[in-house]
């Protein structure tokens, strides 16, 4: 069984579609799948097993007649029995009616919905997870979203331990994982309120390391904060080393991203910050691992470190 997944968005939202890929592994056991994603959102299969082939491709970009002729080709030759596509464009419905698969699942409120054999209702509930499971209602049973996991190169984790040795982190009681958000963005979380939490918890608890988490959208933060107070910092490179870092933490705090789903994924503490306009939490009976906090206006900015703080302290 040959499987194809058109997969829009960035790293968070591939990370929101493994539950997806764990669910047509379990109904279709011998499957080979392949996934269709932005060139920049490749990296997040560094942590999946489910896939077998990454096929970059600018959703985004303005592509020309060869670059969607060159992707047709590269579907006609696979040979796919089925596609779920979670894009609503017309390009994308077009491309895949020419593709001659045969079972192809998209949303009924896409631009030219009788271009699939199958289309299914997004679900209501705004955890992006969720809508993607519902491309699965009409192959099966309807199942609710499990749980994103990860699969951490074994190099990744190594690494991960070579550097919490080097930071002196092994021997500790925990640390704490903050990852600053992206250095340009209209509505950054401001450096003093990170200097607030920072300060809030050296003074409360002063054993207790901070390490920031340096990525390459994030460098310029993490410089910054690094020289303001002194923090311990750790490069990553790749998803698996995030998620190798932040597995090892007693807490991570982090806006809503990639990271937070990453840190989610592994069941560790988290606390989100967010806007209005952020993606909702997921909602897991019994959950107290993952807090969102959230701005009383749509400007992360306005998120006031004492309410964050109150969070990580349960006041």
């Amino acid at each position: 069984m040959h499987v194809l997944a058109l997969v829009p968005g960035g790293i968070s939202d591939q990370l929101q579609f493994f539950p997806t890929l764990a669910t047509i592994q379990e109904i279709y056991p011998s499957a080979e799948i392949s996934v269709v994603v932005e060139p920049t959102s490749k990296s997040a299969y560094r942590v999946s097993k489910a896939v077998s082939e990454v096929i970059p491709f600018n959703y985004r970009g303005q592509n020309s007649p060869a670059d969607w002729a060159n992707l047709l080709g590269i579907i006609r030759d696979r040979e796919f029995e089925l596609v779920l596509s979670a894009s609503d464009r017309w390009e994308e419905g077009v491309l895949l009616w020419l593709s001659g698969i045969p079972t192809r699942v998209g949303y009924s409120n896409a631009q030219a919905p009788w271009l699939y054999t199958n289309t299914v209702t997004a679900d209501k509930e705004p955890y992006q997870a969720s809508q993607y499971q519902a491309l699965l209602e009409g192959l099966a049973e309807p199942s609710k979203s499990a749980p994103i996991a990860l699969n951490v190169p074994a190099g990744d984790i190594a690494w991960a331990d070579e550097q919490r040795q080097g930071l002196n982190l092994s021997g500790s009681g925990g640390y704490v994982v903050v990852y600053p958000g992206l250095n340009v963005q209209a509505d950054a979380y401001p450096l003093s309120s990170w200097l607030s939490i920072v300060d809030d918890f050296q003074s409360k608890q002063p054993q207790m390391p901070i390490v920031l988490l340096e990525t390459l959208d994030s460098e310029e933060l993490v410089a910054t904060l690094s020289r303001q107070r002194t923090l311990k910092a750790v490069k990553v490179e790749n998803l698996g080393q995030i998620a190798a870092i932040l597995a090892g933490a007693d807490l991570v705090i982090t806006p809503d991203s990639y990271i937070s789903q990453v840190s989610m994924a592994l069941q560790v503490f988290t606390l989100v910050l967010q806007t209005k306009l952020s993606q909702a939490l997921p909602v897991v009976e019994g959950e107290t691992r993952i807090l969102g906090v959230q701005s009383a206006t749509e400007r992360l900015a306005d998120l006031k470190p004492g309410d964050v703080l109150q969070k990580v302290w349960g006041g």
